[in-house]
């Protein structure tokens, strides 16, 4: 587990691109049903978590999307996207385009980055 406070967790997917999720730690299977303040959390690490992936990866693209079809419960995916990735340009659960490469940034310097930011700024406003 990446970060985790009363109200939300966010962990790290395994995967070839940096690939993250938040979840509530109630068991919302919509996010309508989330409260205002799991709301605000929610938009706020995704904010926070873009931005680093932006900076520190410098993807092509930033996928966002909330499904949770198969895991009925309100989640959010952010993934680090690359031209070159073995999926692009379709979604992580689309058909595979080609043998893609293994982002080679370590994602250890990354996550510890983003634990610092998550809790100096998720204290800050809340």
């Amino acid at each position: 587990m990446l970060f985790s406070n009363p109200l939300i967790y966010i962990e790290i997917h395994t995967s070839e691109i940096p690939w993250l999720k938040i979840f509530t730690h109630a068991p919302h299977k919509e996010f309508s049903q989330c409260s205002r303040e799991e709301k605000e959390i929610i938009w706020e690490c995704l904010d926070i978590i873009e931005k680093q992936m932006l900076l520190y990866f410098k993807p092509d693209k930033i996928n966002i999307a909330s499904f949770g079809n198969m895991l009925p419960r309100v989640h959010w995916h952010i993934m680090a996207r690359f031209e070159n990735d073995s999926y692009f340009p379709e979604p992580m659960w689309g058909l595979k385009q080609r043998e893609g490469r293994r982002e080679t940034a370590p994602m250890e310097p990354f996550i510890e980055e983003l634990r610092v930011k998550l809790a100096s700024r998720l204290a800050t406003t809340r």
